[in-house]
């Protein structure tokens, strides 16, 4: 979540049950008990560690550096975004705050911000650099991340959205093209921005987008060029010109996560837990069988898109899909009303609690949770879609291609200290075999 303020990232912690983080809670989660330079130790920054100074030009997901985390497990602790923290900023604060657990100062004009982005020079991505920020500023590169001192365990939603699984979006048995936004980057004072196409794919560009097309290690890609000295958002329409046919969703059936059914009238998932004991026919779709002291139980698992359901996560030791707490004994999508009493704190501000149904229902003229990140709600399909993809006609795709404000040249390369990744690169940079240097094409 990005490009929010101070007081939207309290409010959201908030509703969580937490807070943001102290910025002393947050140096320590950055640095570990031995006080490194930077989350992964203090070997220099490099884009094979973090994702900053433009070395991919855009924001990536959270996990995309995992053997970069912090002693303590948190990804991008340093790169891809910068955070708000808790405290109020003053500059001389620490030459008389308490040794222990300090909290910041009782009041001040700036709240304190932490981390670096995808933007930033490698000499500001020490973990004990720390910037200001009035509460209502917003940008593209800064988020949040919560502290709960102890996690509640919130029964699931009575009802949430029904949804279209990953990856079977197609037109009318007609393949869609594969076309990508595959970076961002500042070059000779000018902003580029790449996209990789699918064989045989035809392509038109806004007038604001000046493109040229090459083959790059085998990937069709197109390198376009945007305004110069603006940040601007352009479309380009990709599609399969062997496709006449109109737009159609071809075995695409909206479905639902673990414990939900489809209510075929209102295209809803109502939550209906499924007894734990192992049946004739074994367990339902979306759940594993585990043996929990000689006694086979069907649990919660992965949905149709190969994730847990929002707000769990896949434990191995326990195979199955556990809430924040870690508690493998929670009924998530079992029918046991006694134990599901016992077991959860209750519901989300707005929701309460049904002994019937186990699960939180929405208050009167409440809403229940809409579309989970990366998908948007289809009106046509009555379900949440893939948001990734939006269809533009007969066998066509449109992106959204953003291109940078840039105002003098940036090197993405020389930082690169691997073969690998300066070839994932390779729409900017290509690597010397001679020198094993990675540089600007």
């Amino acid at each position: 979540m990005v490009g929010v303020t101070w007081d939207q990232a309290q409010a959201y912690c908030g509703w969580a049950n937490g807070q943001l983080p102290t910025e002393a809670q947050w140096e320590k989660a950055a640095r570990g008990l031995s006080g490194n330079l930077y989350p992964w130790g203090n070997d220099e920054p490099a884009c094979d560690f973090l994702n900053f100074g433009y070395c991919l030009g855009r924001t990536t997901e959270v996990d995309a550096f995992a053997e970069s985390g912090s002693p303590f497990g948190l990804y991008d602790m340093a790169g891809n975004l910068f955070e708000w923290v808790n405290d109020w900023y003053a500059e001389a604060y620490y030459n008389e705050a308490p040794a222990a657990n300090p909290t910041g100062p009782d009041s001040g004009q700036y709240r304190v911000i932490r981390g670096s982005s995808f933007e930033t020079d490698p000499e500001l991505i020490e973990s004990a650099i720390r910037h200001f920020g009035a509460q209502g500023y917003h940008t593209r590169d800064i988020g949040f991340r919560c502290t709960v001192p102890q996690p509640q365990l919130f029964a699931p939603y009575c009802q949430l959205s029904a949804y279209i699984p990953s990856g079977v979006i197609v037109s009318n048995g007609c393949e869609l093209p594969e076309a990508e936004v595959a970076g961002q980057y500042c070059a000779v004072g000018r902003s580029f921005a790449t996209v990789s196409l699918s064989p045989g794919a035809i392509y038109q560009t806004g007038e604001n987008l000046k493109c040229e097309e090459a083959v790059v290690d085998g990937q069709r890609v197109l390198t376009c060029v945007g305004p110069f000295a603006q940040e601007a958002t352009n479309e380009i329409t990709v599609c399969n010109p062997t496709c006449s046919n109109s737009p159609d969703i071809t075995g695409a059936s909206p479905t639902c996560d673990p414990g939900y059914t489809l209510d075929p009238v209102t295209n809803s998932c109502n939550y209906a837990p499924v007894p734990n004991e192992l049946s004739v026919a074994g367990c339902p779709a979306g759940y594993n069988l585990v043996d929990r002291g000689g006694q086979q139980t069907c649990v919660v698992s992965t949905n149709a898109n190969g994730e847990c359901p929002n707000g769990l996560y896949y434990d191995d030791l326990a195979g199955m899909c556990v809430p924040p707490n870690g508690l493998a004994e929670a009924p998530i999508g079992i029918n046991n009303a006694p134990l599901a009493a016992q077991t959860y704190s209750g519901c989300a501000a707005g929701f309460t609690y049904s002994d019937t149904f186990q699960c939180c229902q929405a208050v009167t003229g409440g809403t229940y949770p809409g579309c989970s990140p990366g998908s948007t709600f289809n009106r046509d399909l009555g379900a949440c879609s893939p948001g990734e993809i939006r269809l533009a006609g007969p066998g066509c795709v449109t992106l959204d291609v953003t291109t940078l404000k840039c105002s003098q040249p940036v090197d993405v390369c020389s930082r690169i200290k691997s073969e690998t990744t300066c070839i994932r690169n390779s729409y900017a940079c290509k690597w010397d075999d001679e020198i094993n240097v990675c540089m600007l094409r």
